[in-house]
């Protein structure tokens, strides 16, 4: 029994070493490749950065969906985001428009916005200030948190993007398909790392969580962003997203190198 115990212990160190040691997504070269496989979900291209200036209402219910991370004026983030530009230079190209994204709050409305909402926006998102503060909002709002939650929970660099990629969908409130309802449906089965489980079957358990959270919403419905992609990862074992990363979203195939 002793000598059982010691031999899991003495096994245990090296791995648990090893995770520690291993960068997690805040580490920059994992964090790029996290905007790209956001991206490639999100705007079906590898350049994240291209994506400032995208701007559009895809009939999710959320108004206009715009930015590198797809800030909505139905659900706050963009207005939070505009509200920021502003106070960082005042009289910009959008801040005309705070009155109308706060009005338009909640809803897919584009009262006051139309028709020159999108238009002005990709004029602003050619100012390094606007872009800075899209940079910004995305740290504050999602990047950070799930990163940090992540590490809480003892997850590499890999579980941490599952975190990070279910927080930008889905935010972070109280309804059933928030990330935070999310996690506490994957722990009723499974434990993470920081509670003594196994890091493989507590991601499996989440990403089984996510795509029953993402089936609940029509707009939300294909899945591959987690089968095709995040599942991928994980069978091979690569907990720490470390590149060569070939992956699929909505059928199209990419690579990072």
């Amino acid at each position: 029994m002793g000598a059982a115990t010691c031999a899991g212990m003495l096994g245990s160190v090296p791995a648990a070493a090893a995770s520690a040691a291993a960068p997690g997504l805040d580490d920059p070269a994992k964090k790029e490749i996290a905007m790209k496989l956001v991206s490639s979900a999100e705007n079906s291209s590898l350049d994240w950065k291209a994506q400032y200036r995208y701007i559009e209402d895809i009939g999710d219910g959320r108004g206009y969906t715009a930015g590198i991370i797809g800030f909505c004026s139905g659900t706050g983030d963009m207005l939070d985001l505009v509200q920021l530009y502003a106070d960082r230079k005042p009289g910009n190209v959008l801040a005309k428009y705070l009155p109308a994204l706060r009005r338009v709050d909640g809803t897919d409305s584009h009262d006051g916005l139309d028709p020159n909402f999108p238009a002005d926006w990709r004029k602003a998102a050619q100012d390094t200030a606007f872009q800075q503060a899209q940079n910004d909002e995305r740290d504050r709002v999602y990047f950070n948190p799930a990163v940090r939650q992540g590490k809480s929970d003892g997850l590499r660099a890999l579980g941490q993007f599952a975190y990070y990629d279910a927080i930008v969908m889905h935010g972070d409130g109280g309804d059933a398909t928030s990330f935070s309802s999310i996690r506490r449906r994957a722990l009723r089965t499974a434990k993470p790392p920081a509670q003594g489980g196994n890091e493989t079957t507590y991601l499996n358990a989440f990403l089984d969580a996510r795509v029953w959270a993402m089936k609940q919403e029509e707009a939300h419905s294909d899945t591959s962003r987690v089968d095709t992609a995040q599942r991928v990862f994980l069978r091979q074992g690569n907990l720490d997203l470390n590149p060569p990363l070939d992956w699929k979203v909505y059928g199209d195939s990419y690579h990072i190198g």
